[in-house]
């Protein structure tokens, strides 16, 4: 079930009434039938996996906390990670690693055929990391498995992030209030993300549907397809991520931001700070670290780097072209270390960003060049090689076409409307202002969502698949 989607907005949202009028001791159990259901929705058999998840890492965390510091915590640590990898590899990798196998031995094994459970890399990472905390004494075991139950199946964060760990939300599950002032930020901060998803990062996906039917293709064409790309995954999974704090909020949850204005970035290493941060954080805390991190000798170092990396690219999607965009990175962030950051300081914020915003380009064409031969095929339109012209007259007309929405959408990526609200909501009259606005702004946003889905236009989400 999609949070833009008629369905979520008018059927399942207006049934949480239920969670405010039962007495707090319930709520909890409220919202684990509601999070259950949300999934059942759109998982229907897959739902046992969020049920077999939170039974096997509540009793072993149990167990590793009773014998915290023997080598029987130490064992049940490791069965615990081994059934989250063995649900996400079976699930998300068998059919990528059979076939590979099929490929370089000429062999014949069947594929398994299993669809990918929605959301299936978010929810194995957090109960990972709840038993991991659990091991290293930075948690407590819960002790009401209704509780745990809760954490792992928390339906706003549930299938596309961010990724919550327990130590995030501990206090509120056990004693968290509603305000009046939390519903309203709530309200708003849920209204931003769903006018990101449904008036932005729709209608980019529509550009790049377009530009994948175009006759005339040319270089230029191809560069702002990949802006375009770009601007549409990052309003589509920041918009999700403020839909679904908003969501927390609303219901007295207080959830850890995944997005800081990442194409602002003067460098690469910078950008991996403010994209996808609770992703970029579980793999610093939980792999990065444990490797040694960069307290180590440089050739360890960059083994380090290499197998976050590889990791991270992975993580997102059973294709080599994850993996490559893992890669690709994993050596930008190698050479800005090592080889040419120290020019990069010496340059100020506008050409730090003439240098970034190409290789981020390029980075985006790699992750979505998902297919036999696409990822060639669109690094030479971006490049011009096989006689590609510069220009074409279908380019111009889809740059006229989509001009005003591309430059709201690049202009919406960067503090300035914020900046710009904050400064109006400063001064005497603008808080006033703010005072009608804000509310508007939200019925305009349910409104306009509205209006559009009932129409039935384009409305995927991009992270779903991952």
């Amino acid at each position: 079930m999609l949070f833009s989607s008629i369905s979520f907005l008018y059927l399942f949202l207006p049934v949480l009434i239920v969670y405010y009028v039962v007495p707090k001791n319930w709520r909890n159990h409220v919202l684990l039938i509601a999070s259950l259901f949300f999934y059942f929705v759109g998982e229907p058999v897959y739902v046992l996996l969020l049920v077999i998840s939170s039974l096997s890492d509540f009793f072993h965390s149990l167990y590793i906390e009773e014998h915290r510091g023997t080598r029987g915590a130490k064992i049940a640590l490791t069965s615990s990670i081994a059934i989250n990898l063995g649900m996400l590899g079976f699930f998300k990798y068998a059919d990528f690693f059979i076939g590979a196998v099929n490929g370089l031995l000429g062999t014949a094994i069947p594929l398994t055929g299993v669809e990918l459970p929605i959301g299936i890399s978010f929810f194995t990472f957090q109960t990972m990391s709840y038993t991991i905390d659990v091991y290293r004494g930075e948690a407590k075991a819960e002790r009401n498995l209704a509780t745990m139950a809760t954490f792992v199946c928390l339906f706003p964060q549930l299938v596309a992030g961010p990724i919550v760990r327990y130590v995030d939300v501990d206090r509120e599950l056990h004693e968290r209030s509603i305000t009046l002032d939390g519903l309203y930020r709530g309200a708003v901060r849920f209204a931003v993300g769903l006018g990101k998803k449904v008036l932005i990062a729709n209608a980019m996906g529509e550009f790049c549907a377009a530009f994948r039917g175009a006759t005339e293709p040319s270089v230029v064409f191809y560069w702002v397809y990949a802006a375009a790309y770009a601007l549409q995954i990052y309003f589509d999974f920041s918009g999700y991520s403020d839909m679904a704090i908003g969501l927390g909020r609303l219901l007295g949850f207080d959830f850890p931001e995944n997005f800081n204005y990442p194409f602002i970035s003067g460098t690469i290493t910078e950008f991996w700070r403010r994209w996808h941060m609770t992703l970029g954080g579980w793999f610093r805390d939980y792999l990065y670290i444990p490797l040694g991190g960069n307290r180590v000798s440089r050739g360890r170092w960059i083994f380090n780097t290499a197998i976050v990396w590889a990791a991270t690219g992975f993580w997102h999607g059973a294709a080599w072209n994850f993996l490559l965009w893992g890669v690709y990175f994993g050596v930008l962030l190698v050479c800005e270390k090592l080889v040419w950051g120290n020019w990069l300081k010496k340059l100020n914020g506008f050409w730090r960003r003439v240098y970034t915003l190409p290789i981020l380009l390029i980075s985006f064409v790699i992750f979505n060049a998902v297919g036999d031969g696409l990822l060639l095929h669109d690094l030479k339109g971006l490049f011009g090689f096989g006689g590609l012209p510069f220009w074409s007259f279908e380019t111009g007309y889809f740059l006229r076409s989509y001009a005003v929405l591309l430059l709201c959408a690049a202009v919406g990526a960067t503090p300035l409307p914020k900046k710009i609200w904050e400064r109006v909501r400063a001064s005497r009259a603008g808080g006033y202002v703010g005072l009608i606005a804000e509310p508007l702004f939200v019925l305009l946003m349910l409104l306009i969502g509205t209006a559009y889905l009932v129409d039935g236009s384009f409305n995927p989400f991009l992270y779903f698949r991952f």
